[in-house]
């Protein structure tokens, strides 16, 4: 268990810990930098820190820094207000990039610390991350360092011959466990280098993947959205994995990845409380089981629950809301959670029941349900959150919403009774993904929040990149967009309005802008956007300023961009 705390500080400085922005970092620069975090912590008074940084190479010189100070760092996926808010409960400091009114810490230009590295008592309450929220509101999971040493330990004893001297680049955060584990305190432990920026557009990845032999860390979400115009040959020569977290990956998906990049992605499953508990690697016509990882525990328990014990659990038996049945192959097969049952009206109603007979209909591409309280005006009760197929699109542009709402209402007819059919339909041109690439239980709850029109006037959205002052979304622009309308008939054309408009609503989303619009500066508009594009929205914070600044841009260049001053 120390061993692989301080096998990181034997290393020696020549060794290559990663590249950042092109640039090789050499071991001796990380431990520098792991030295001065160090000595930030061992001056910052109380026992525990949040820590947020971009950057996954400065992020584990921070989390070592912090550890050898003997700080319990918590972790949060995102810097917004609410979310910095409820981490000031907790937390005596804030280390990294936060925002300005939480007084982050970084260390000063002089900051080190000569202090010899010392091996981490077992029961360090080192780290407390959060679930994904994917169900509910976002719970805080202590972390133990026997528990994360541990299942460091069971990933390379699973996986550490497949990937050899293998560079890590991701596509996912290191803010959460899965991204934490696989993107740095492995290949840490391992010495196995880390690219120190995520990387979301497949253009970079393709070219990141095609330099030299590497694993690849992602999620379904960007899994599923690999396109094929790329030249991912390089990158198939080079990749000796892929890894695939943080939710299930559909066999299609797999299937075209696999064809793309010349690996089954290995799925990984496991929970926040419990750790990595299973893997598989998924081909055409495989039932879907799965195989316990190494050390690994599992049995069916009370109303068929799956319970699983494993040092990286804390060596007790834990269970967990997935229900599960023996697989053929030994392993286990995942039959849908059972905090997914939710009453309506005193009927029991399993929403991946639902979800399945609605993913069964060739007018549907993704679906999700969800339980909306008393809001609005409107009764508690089911909505559907879908994303057409293009068969769908086409039956919602020619007949209307409420056409589509009757079909796949029809649908679920034979499957749950009448007050079990959802009440609220939405049509996004995607579904609302984090920087995880999950869809949390909150993102979809917020498409209800947008009044009770028939027409979609926000478009799909995933955060790509988040900071305190900085953020970078992906927008796809839904086929029906009620902007469209008049703009222009024949080749429909997003108002620049409308473009101002987005770039407002999520820049009040993400920071503390003052209350009133003043006015623009700079405006251009460089090139039309259409119906079913996807851009990139950047906004940058200035803050001193209080004023936004915005670029819409895509594979083709820029599209518009200007400041909008806030008053």
């Amino acid at each position: 268990m120390s061993d692989f705390f301080l096998d990181i500080e034997r290393r020696g400085p020549h060794a290559l810990t990663g590249w950042r922005d092109g640039r090789a970092v050499l071991h001796g620069e990380f431990l520098a930098r792991t030295a001065a975090w160090r000595a930030l912590a061992l001056r910052t008074p109380g026992h525990s820190v949040a820590l947020y940084l971009a950057d996954s190479i400065e992020f584990g010189a921070a989390l070592m820094g912090a550890w050898l100070a003997g700080k319990t760092v918590w972790l949060t996926a995102d810097t917004l207000p609410a979310s910095c808010a409820a981490l000031a409960v907790s937390v005596d400091a804030f280390f990294g990039e936060f925002p300005d009114e939480f007084r982050p810490a970084l260390p000063a230009a002089d900051d080190a610390c000569e202090l010899a590295w010392h091996a981490a008592a077992p029961a360090f309450s080192a780290l407390v991350v959060h679930t994904s929220g994917s169900t509910g509101a976002a719970q805080a999971i202590p972390k133990q360092f026997s528990q994360l040493s541990a299942e460091v330990a069971t990933l390379e004893t699973q996986f550490g011959a497949l990937l050899g001297p293998s560079a890590i680049v991701a596509t996912v955060s290191h803010q959460h466990i899965y991204g934490l584990l696989f993107k740095v305190l492995w290949p840490l432990a391992a010495g196995r280098p880390i690219h120190a920026h995520s990387l979301f557009f497949p253009e970079q990845l393709a070219q990141a993947l095609g330099q030299g032999r590497c694993a690849l860390v992602a999620s379904p979400a960007h899994l599923k959205r690999l396109p094929d115009h790329i030249d991912w040959q390089a990158a198939a020569a080079n990749l000796r994995a892929v890894f695939s977290s943080g939710g299930m990956l559909e066999p299609e998906a797999a299937a075209n990845a696999s064809d793309l990049l010349g690996k089954v992605p290995v799925e990984v499953y496991g929970s926040s409380e419990t750790g990595g508990i299973g893997w598989r690697q998924r081909l055409a016509g495989d039932a879907g089981g799965w195989q316990a990882l190494p050390g690994v525990s599992w049995r069916a328990g009370a109303d068929g629950l799956l319970e699983v014990q494993s040092a990286h659990a804390g060596d007790c038996w834990v269970a967990l809301a997935d229900r599960v049945a023996p697989a053929d192959s030994g392993g286990f097969l995942l039959l849908g959670r059972s905090d997914r049952i939710v009453k309506v009206e005193e009927k029991r109603i399993s929403l991946d029941a639902l979800e399945a007979a609605l993913l069964a209909c060739p007018l549907v591409l993704e679906a999700r349900m969800v339980f909306c309280p008393e809001a609005r005006g409107q009764r508690p009760g089911l909505a559907a959150i879908v994303v057409p197929s293009a068969e769908g699109r086409a039956l919602l542009a020619s007949e209307g919403k409420l056409a589509l709402n009757r079909r796949l209402r029809a649908l679920l007819a034979a499957t749950v009774e009448a007050a079990g059919l959802p009440r609220r339909w939405r049509y996004p041109a995607q579904l609302p993904l984090d920087a995880q690439g999950k869809s949390p239980h909150a993102l979809l709850l917020a498409l209800f929040d947008e009044g009770t029109g028939e027409r979609p006037s926000l478009p799909g959205v995933r955060v790509l990149e988040s900071a305190p002052l900085r953020v970078l979304l992906e927008v796809r622009v839904p086929p029906d967009l009620l902007y469209f309308d008049g703009h222009f008939k024949d080749a429909p054309v997003l108002p620049g309005v409308a473009q101002l408009d987005w770039a407002i609503h999520f820049g009040r989303a993400h920071f503390s802008l003052p209350p009133q619009f003043h006015a623009v500066l700079a405006l251009k508009f460089q090139q039309m956007i259409g119906p079913g594009q996807v851009v990139s929205l950047e906004l940058l914070h200035e803050q001193a300023k209080g004023s936004l600044k915005f670029r819409y841009f895509s594979e083709a260049g820029p599209h518009s961009g200007g400041r909008i001053l806030f008053q």
